[in-house]
């Protein structure tokens, strides 16, 4: 079965005007055509978009994503090649993850204690200004 566009963004979704860029930049091979020269792409096209997709949210550029598509054009041969650069983006998003996951971590303890300065349970202090305890010591 073949798609047009819409179709395929609609399937995969992704803004059509992304899908166009794609395509203009050469990220989608052997695009075909229709009788009326509109784009139109098979299963195996959606398929290979949504790997896309996939690049684009690991933060690859645009020069990395052709380079990695050249790679798996070249087949087989360059699995390790493309082993090498998973391994890479999966050691630089691990590594976003425990940042945010360090984040997440420093909100709940502030919210913690926002909670207990406003109960009473703990007295207020900043890093930032003079308290009221500052000034007696």
């Amino acid at each position: 079965m073949l798609y047009s566009m819409k179709q395929a963004c609609e399937q995969i979704g992704l803004m059509y005007d992304t899908l166009k860029f794609y395509c203009n930049e050469g990220l989608v091979p052997n695009v075909k055509r229709d009788k009326n020269n509109y784009r139109v792409f098979s299963d195996q096209d959606i398929e290979w978009i949504k790997s896309l997709s996939c690049l684009k949210n690991w933060e690859l550029s645009i020069v990395e994503m052709k380079e990695y598509l050249e790679l798996c054009l070249k087949g087989e041969k360059t699995i390790p090649e493309r082993q090498v650069i998973l391994e890479d983006k999966l050691r630089e998003l691990n590594h976003k993850i425990q940042k945010i996951e360090d984040s997440i971590n420093y909100i709940h303890w502030k919210q913690s204690f926002y909670q207990d300065v406003l109960s009473g349970k703990t007295k207020y202090y900043s890093n930032l200004i003079s308290t009221d305890d500052d000034s007696e010591n």
